[in-house]
């Protein structure tokens, strides 16, 4: 009788949680879908909405400019927001399981600001000796940035008894490289100073198919490739101890989850410059709304959620202040650090 009893309640239990992924994911698809049509509808140029819908299902009798418009700036920067904010995600999630705690971040960590300062040198090299910059050239200068941050962080965590001190270790390595990054601009040209402080604020302007296509294979092979290790990392996440009696070679495969966060990280960095707290914010808002921390069902949600904050957050800052444009980072710290704030109070709460 006592297990029948057990087996019912854990169907019921098992209903229950499948709901509520549903309901999240449904949610989530329902949040893009909307965030995305304001984004193509939405901006300083007046665009009427039947024109917005003729531009797909009747380009003929849209004008050239409009169609412009919508076809070469609104849709690639929808779409750039969308992958690298999910990027971004991913990331900090990644960053969390490495350091077991859920403060860790690219941002936080001045990760992010690492590789702003080697992509500012890179750009400043280039454009004073070169007319053209590859993608990938970004990508690997950000990427060698986030790896020297890295590497300064897990020397000091073996220093330090407390997350608290290599947060703080973190935010200092952070004003470090963005007073590197500044003096920096000092050697630029005058016409590339403006750009290279508006990069070095965040912000989606310029984006184009051409990097968009570069964006989503990149992030698309790493993202499934981190998808692919969600056992490894939900072993992780229960103790190193226990990953390691379930055949986890511990030390290789942390390696393996900082080069990947690395890499998300950097080709976030390269295309949109730093962006604040989505990789903090955006996994423990999934993680509650999911009740759970298993990454086969937690990584794609917070993909999705990390596109739709950013896709909605980039909205913000496009028509908040139009024809003004707000930093993107500096929308993403509104929306974002309150979050970071109710996760330590409720954080905290738990412990007590």
């Amino acid at each position: 009788m006592k297990n029948e009893m057990n087996s019912i309640e854990n169907t019921e239990y098992n209903k229950v949680r499948k709901s509520r992924y549903c309901i999240v994911f449904a949610g989530l698809i329902l949040l893009f879908i909307f965030f995305a049509l304001l984004n193509i509808y939405m901006g300083t140029a007046e665009i009427s909405l039947k024109d917005t819908v003729d531009v797909f299902f009747n380009p003929q009798n849209i004008d050239e400019s409009k169609r412009s418009i919508i076809l070469d700036i609104r849709i690639p920067r929808m779409l750039e927001a969308m992958i690298l904010g999910g990027a971004l995600a991913v990331s900090g999630f990644l960053l969390q399981t490495f350091f077991h705690n859920p403060i860790a971040g690219p941002y936080v960590l001045g990760i992010l600001s690492g590789a702003k300062m080697l992509v500012a040198f890179t750009l400043i090299v280039f454009l004073k000796n070169f007319s053209y910059i590859s993608s990938i050239t970004l990508v690997i200068a950000a990427f060698i940035g986030s790896l020297a941050v890295i590497f300064f962080i897990l020397i000091v965590s073996k220093r330090v008894n407390n997350m608290s001190s290599l947060l703080v270790a973190g935010i200092m390595v952070g004003y470090i490289c963005s007073a590197v990054t500044d003096f920096l601009t000092t050697f630029a040209a005058d016409e590339d100073i403006v750009n290279l402080h508006g990069w070095s604020q965040g912000s989606f302007s310029g984006s184009n198919m051409d990097n968009v296509w570069f964006i989503a294979i990149l992030v698309g092979v790493v993202f499934v490739l981190v998808w692919l290790m969600s056992k490894q990392i939900g072993a992780i996440q229960l103790g190193e101890e226990y990953a390691q009696t379930i055949g986890v070679n511990v030390k290789k495969f942390k390696v393996i989850l900082i080069l990947l966060s690395s890499i998300l990280s950097a080709c976030v960095t390269a295309f949109a410059g730093p962006i604040s707290f989505i990789g903090i914010a955006v996994p423990f808002l999934i993680k509650f709304l999911l009740k759970t921390i298993k990454p086969i069902i937690v990584l794609p949600a917070i993909f999705l959620g990390g596109g739709v904050f950013c896709m909605g957050c980039d909205l913000v800052s496009r028509v908040a202040l139009a024809p003004s444009e707000l930093n993107i980072s500096t929308v993403t710290s509104i929306f974002g650090a309150p979050i970071v704030i109710v996760m330590l109070i409720s954080r905290n709460a738990r412990r007590r």
